[in-house]
């Protein structure tokens, strides 16, 4: 296996690792990382395309992932500021009555 794919099977490992402690700014920095393995390992796929491939579709499905879950993420805080909005108005009927 070549550099370049070890290298990006590693940054595709730790992205994974990054999305399961929901830690967003390891996320941010290895994405950046995942972007220079991609023009890394474009440069080589007309050498060993069969690996290139499959390395790149297994990245494809972390960010896959990555996208599923940063989206349940997001309708989460969206559901939680609706809550609160709910809470802060009804505070402010019930401060009307009082």
């Amino acid at each position: 296996m070549s550099e370049v794919i070890e290298r990006i099977e590693r940054t595709r490992d730790a992205l994974l690792a990054a999305l399961a402690s929901r830690d967003w700014d390891a996320v941010g920095a290895l994405d950046l990382e995942c972007r220079i393995c991609v023009e890394d390992v474009l440069a080589e796929a007309l050498v060993n395309e069969v690996e290139v491939r499959a390395s790149l579709e297994e990245l494809l499905e972390v960010y896959r992932q990555l996208i599923d879950v940063a989206s349940g993420e997001r309708q989460s805080i969206v559901d939680e500021m609706a809550q609160l909005r709910q809470a802060k108005n009804a505070a402010k009927v019930y401060h009307l009555f009082t």
